[in-house]
Formats: C-alpha cells, sequence, structure tokens
C-alpha cells in the first residue's frame, strides 16, 4: 500500500502515531485470500532451504524413516492448533501484528514484542537472500566455467559473484514488496505448484537412481529413550521454527475471506503438506545414503549432483524461487509493519519495505550465517523470546478477554481508551513477559540445560500464558466493536 492509497475511513478519534492506512483494520467486505492462499503460504514456507537442511539433520542425529514422519506428525498437530487460534485473531480484527499487539501489552508497550519479532525477521531475511544467492551462484559457475575467477574474489567476506547475484535476488525481492500483499499474494500462488512439482520430481529421480528403495536409518540409529526424546525434540524445534509466523500470521489473515477458508487452507498446508515434506526428506536423505553412505545437509547437495544441465538450471532456480517466496512471507512482511508502526507518519508499505532491505543488507548477513555464535546466542536468545510474547497474546485474548476486542480503541490516544493502560503500557502483561523471557532463554543458551533448549519456546509461552492468566485483567465487560468505521479495502 502507498500514501496515494483511498483513505475513505472515517479516522475521527484515532492517535496520528498510531493509525495509518497500512495499520488500519480491513474492510470485511472485499478480503480476497481464500483457503488455496492460505495453503500457498505452506507449500511455499514449509519447503524452504533451511527447512530441508533442518529436517534432513534428523536423519543425521540418528531418526529412522519412521521417527521422522511421526516427528513431522505430532509438530503439524501442534501448528495446525496454535497457527488457526492466530489466525481467526487476524480475521475477527483484520489489524496486523504491531496492532494486535497493543490488546496484550498497549499502545506503547505493543513495541516490545514487534520489535523483537523484527529484529529476527531481518536477520533471516538477509541470511535467506544470501542461501538462495549461493544456489544461484553454483548454477550460473556451471554453466559458465568462466566466473569462477568471480568467486576467487572477495570483498567484505563476499566473493565478487556472490555479491552480484546477492543484490539481484535482492532487488527483485524489494520489487515484488514494493507492489503491496496483492503482489506477494500472486507470487506465492505462482511459486507454490513451482516448488512443489520440482521437490517431488527430484525425490523422484533420487528414488529411481537408488533402484527404487532407500535406506530407513543411518549405520548407528537412535533407539529407546534417546529415539523418543529426538521425536520431541524434532516436533518442538519444527515448532520453533515457525515461533516466528505464529506471531504475525494475522498480518495474512486480515484479509481473509472467512473462517473457514483458515481452516480449510492451514488443514491443508499444514498437516497434509507437512507429512508430503517428511515423505520429500527421507527419500533424498535416505536414497542418498543407499547410494554412498554419505549423510546430506541440504537439497542443495543433491542438486548440484544432477548431471543434466536443463535438469539442473530448473532445479536450482526453483530452489531460488521458493526461498524468494519463504523470505516474503516470513521475513520481509513482518519487520514492513513493525518500522511502519515506529514510523506511521514517514513511513508506508513500500517506503518500509525498502529500509527493511537496507538493514538486511547492511547487517552483511553472510558474516551472520557464517557464525555459530550468532546463530546460536544472538538468533536463538531472541527466537526464545518469541514463546512468552504468544503465551501472552493468546491468554489475554482467548482466556481473559474470550475473543472480544475494541478495534477503535487500539488507535486511540485517549488516556480512557482500553488499551491505553498505563501511559500506553499494559504493566501486567510486561510483568509476566519479563520472567518468562528470562527462564525461556536460559533454558535455550545454557548449557546446563542442553537436554531441555529445544523445548524453551514451548516453556517460554506456557509461563507467559499461566503468570498473565494469573495476573491480568478478567472482567465480563470487555468491549467488542468491530473496526468497521475506520477500516480500510483489503488488498
Amino acid at each position: 500500500m502507498t500514501a496515494t492509497d483511498d483513505r475513505s475511513a472515517d479516522t475521527a478519534g484515532t492517535g496520528r502515531a498510531l493509525y495509518s492506512y497500512d495499520l488500519a483494520p480491513t474492510k470485511k467486505a472485499g478480503r480476497r485470500w481464500g483457503a488455496y492462499n492460505v495453503f500457498t503460504l505452506w507449500a511455499n514456507d514449509v519447503h524452504s532451504l533451511g527447512n530441508y537442511a533442518f529436517a534432513i539433520g534428523l536423519f543425521a542425529l540418528g531418526l529412522n524413516v519412521w521417527g521422522i514422519l511421526l516427528a513431522f506428525l505430532l509438530a503439524s498437530a501442534l501448528l495446525f492448533l496454535l497457527l488457526t487460534l492466530s489466525g481467526y485473531m487476524g480475521h475477527k480484527t483484520g489489524v496486523p501484528f504491531p496492532v494486535m499487539s497493543r490488546i496484550a501489552f498497549g499502545t506503547k508497550g505493543a513495541r516490545i514484542p514487534a520489535a523483537v519479532r523484527g529484529i529476527v525477521a531481518i536477520a533471516w531475511f538477509g541470511i535467506q537472500t544470501y542461501l538462495a544467492s549461493s544456489v544461484l551462484n553454483a548454477l550460473l559457475v556451471a554453466m559458465f566455467p568462466g566466473l569462477q575467477s568471480l568467486q576467487d574474489r572477495s570483498a567484505l567476506g563476499l566473493s565478487v559473484l556472490g555479491w552480484i547475484t546477492f543484490l539481484a535476488l535482492w532487488a527483485v525481492q524489494v520489487l515484488i514488496v514494493s507492489y503491496g500483499m496483492h503482489v506477494i499474494r500472486k507470487y506465492m500462488a505462482i511459486a507454490a505448484p513451482t516448488t512443489l512439482i520440482t521437490m517431488s520430481a527430484l525425490a523422484i529421480w533420487m528414488f529411481v537412481r537408488a533402484g527404487g528403495s532407500i535406506s530407513f536409518s543411518t549405520a548407528q540409529p537412535l533407539t529407546g529413550g534417546a529415539m523418543w526424546l529426538q521425536i520431541l525434540q524434532g516436533a518442538a524445534l519444527w515448532v520453533v521454527i515457525y515461533g516466528t509466523f505464529v506471531l504475525n500470521f494475522c498480518d495474512f489473515t486480515r484479509a481473509a475471506k472467512s473462517r473457514q477458508s483458515i481452516v480449510r487452507g492451514n488443514l491443508v498446508g499444514i498437516p497434509v503438506n507437512m507429512l508430503l515434506f517428511a515423505a520429500i526428506v527421507v527419500v533424498l536423505g535416505g536414497a542418498q545414503f543407499k547410494l554412498d553412505g554419505r549423510v546430506i545437509t541440504s537439497p542443495t547437495d543433491i542438486v548440484q549432483t544432477i548431471p543434466n544441465l536443463v535438469m539442473l538450471a530448473s532445479a536450482s532456480i526453483a530452489l531460488v524461487v521458493l526461498t524468494i517466496a519463504v523470505n516474503l512471507l516470513a521475513n520481509f512482511v513482518a519487520p514492513i509493519y513493525v518500522l511502519v508502526n515506529l514510523f506511521p507518519r514517514k513511513l508506508n508499505f513500500r517506503r518500509a519495505g525498502l529500509v527493511s532491505a537496507v538493514i538486511g543488507l547492511v547487517i552483511l548477513p553472510w558474516n551472520l550465517y557464517d557464525s555459530p555464535v550468532v546463530v546460536n546466542y544472538f538468533l536463538s536468545g531472541l527466537g526464545a523470546l518469541l514463546g512468552p510474547v504468544f503465551g501472552v497474546i493468546m491468554a489475554d485474548y482467548w482466556l481473559l478477554r474470550k475473543g472480544r476486542v475494541n478495534v477503535p480503541d487500539l488507535y486511540s490516544e485517549d488516556p480512557h481508551s482500553d488499551y491505553h493502560y498505563r501511559n500506553g503500557y499494559n504493566l501486567k502483561a510486561v510483568g509476566a513477559f519479563v520472567p518468562a523471557s528470562a527462564i525461556s532463554v536460559v533454558v535455550a543458551l545454557v548449557p546446563a540445560f542442553e537436554s531441555a533448549s529445544g523445548f524453551s519456546w514451548f516453556i517460554g509461552a506456557i509461563l507467559g500464558a499461566v503468570i498473565y492468566a494469573a495476573i491480568g485483567d478478567s472482567k465480563p465487560d470487555f468491549r467488542d466493536v468491530d473496526g468497521e468505521a475506520i477500516a480500510v479495502p483489503a488488498e
């Protein structure tokens, strides 16, 4: 959306520091996201390079085929529940995540969870763009061997060819985002079937190469209690990967046609699609292990071995298209709304997208990705904070308010408005968030709790929800007012 968009909504009573076209609730009439659009979110996001690396890693850690499938079955059931609850909130209110956070944390306090979500997203936006550029690098060198010389020269930790491909993909994403959510929706609709067809074809090709069978485990598979612990940790970590998405799913479902479209899209996109993903993973990992006893770490390891140049190009381009789709969904939209929320008078969707992209560039994300300290401590620590945020917001909305929201007051600076609390901060929400976050981060990062670190998101979410449910305000007269009077058309 841009500053020239239709502003026909009656915004009387809204604060200039809290309301803008991009932050406004969407009108119920004209919402265009159906079940297929919700499905494409997951068809793209589940089949990302990072997710494949994580899932194949379970095979490397000793889980057999059935253990991996069980881990994903448990994770998909949990995610279906969490994302449906989160999606309903977006459909009912029509507001993006930074505004949704105002319900529990207050009109100013909402900047705390929004900032955490935004920082994580910007870092991963740069990292995912770098991973996609690496695939494109390999393809270009395979097609034009003379480009290898550009791989041998570097600047700021990245090769010259890496800079060229990174900036090219960076620019493509900025261009897509500059046209708004409706273009992102169209891109996903095209990318989703491309991704599913390509990855399924790659799995079939590997299955045939392996003689029509696969290895069901490595040479030393886990058994007994160690196996079950790894299954549970694998399921928990898969949910943690989506800890960011369960927070800002409302950024997308605010344009959903109905609750039914959310449920249908989630049902096919999460349990069904995730089991397909798991099947592809076990075929890729098991076939490669049968062929040469090697445990791969990513689909790119297989793609680079494709002997046919046309097939290699097709698979590589599909992986690039996929990674861009994942980045747009999980790592670009969220910080855009965070920045618009922070500077509603100066930034709109397009400008915030450019600012977010520039930050994702100047942090030199390839150096972050290549530093285990940064990935394991900085990003994992921030990720551990997302559980408590989710727990507080869910407890406030579903347990205390029972889904009753006064949408116009989310944009009001009136000290008597429902979400002004104390100078714009709900100290009870902050009071639940702080101790839950402290415990969650300690569990995630301190080596003594390594066996429980995979469950840090859940520990934080449960603690945040329980503490807030105990100390938060619960009253029967919460007002339930829709935002149609100040709403704008949905994209």
